[in-house]
């Protein structure tokens, strides 16, 4: 194995910006806001401050396949949060999520506005709010959260780890690449011998595991994560290929994966989500054409 120069860490750390790299204006080691700006709130009960990223994805799915299911409370306003901007560190949005990450969740359908934030907690708030895609019965349900908390689990590993090393980082490093690299080879044979058993991820149902999965590990396998799909070999994973499909297809599903998203093809961006109409009318192409 080839090694990089010799590092050797000094007795107390501190923090050297100029090694952050791309993320370098967005990554800091402290908390707390660093300006004062207000959130904007919408007409609905629920109100998404995201992005369109795997983990924001995750909520947008939940959302727009609980309309699909015909719940008119789970109506959102999706406001689009610029990480690469600082948004994250507004006033307005560190008292929604200490945090400072997305997505965060105000659920204003009460007599008291509810934060929620961290992606898993958001989708469980739904489902227990709406009685839907988290089953109800004690086994079905552990199977179900297991393999949610599997995702919040793992996917560290595949975006803070491998992508960070594999597509971001200043400099190609042969040991950190490799050791991610194996791990979420490793993971995604965990989830390919869990999809040859069953449909979806939790057993027959689709489920909120499901939505919290895709986007990262389908999204991988399906070629939309870090350029990767070569180096890992994904065409392999072949029961993840078929799940992976199948919830792409859903109607639903498409129509999470624009909201808040800015990349890619315009007409697959939409920016922000006020109404089911903003869908036909007010994605990036249809704006620029009408600018």
């Amino acid at each position: 194995m080839s090694n990089a120069s010799e590092y050797t860490p000094p007795k107390v750390w501190t923090w050297n910006k100029a090694n952050g790299g791309r993320f370098a204006n967005i990554n800091r080691p402290i908390a707390g806001a660093t300006h004062d700006k207000e959130l904007p709130v919408g007409r609905h009960p629920l109100q998404l401050y995201s992005l369109g990223t795997p983990n924001g994805v995750k909520v947008t799915v939940m959302l727009e396949e609980l309309l699909a299911l015909g719940h008119r409370g789970a109506e959102y306003d999706a406001w689009l949060i610029r990480i690469g901007e600082g948004d994250q560190f507004g006033s307005g949005f560190v008292a929604v999520n200490p945090n400072s990450k997305i997505p965060a969740l105000v659920d204003r359908s009460g007599p008291t506005p509810i934060r929620v934030f961290e992606s898993g907690a958001i989708l469980m708030h739904l489902a227990e709010k709406f009685g839907a895609f988290l089953p109800k019965e004690a086994g079905a349900r552990a199977e179900c959260l297991s393999w949610l908390f599997w995702q919040m689990g793992s996917a560290p590993y595949l975006g803070g780890g491998f992508g960070h090393f594999y597509a971001y980082a200043p400099a190609k490093m042969e040991y950190p690449i490799d050791r991610f690299a194996m791990e979420v080879k490793r993971q995604l044979d965990v989830l390919d011998r869990r999809l040859a058993e069953v449909e979806y991820v939790a057993g027959a149902d689709y489920t909120i595991a499901d939505m919290a999965i895709w986007p990262w590990y389908g999204g991988l396998a399906k070629g939309w994560l870090y350029g990767a799909a070569e180096f890992l070999k994904v065409e392999e994973y072949r029961n993840v290929q078929r799940w992976a499909d199948a919830i792409g297809a859903r109607p639903a599903v498409r129509r999470g994966r624009m909201v808040n998203r800015v990349q890619g093809d315009p007409a697959s961006q939409l920016h922000e989500r006020h109404d089911a109409a903003d869908f036909e009318t007010r994605t990036q192409d249809k704006l620029a054409a009408g600018s």
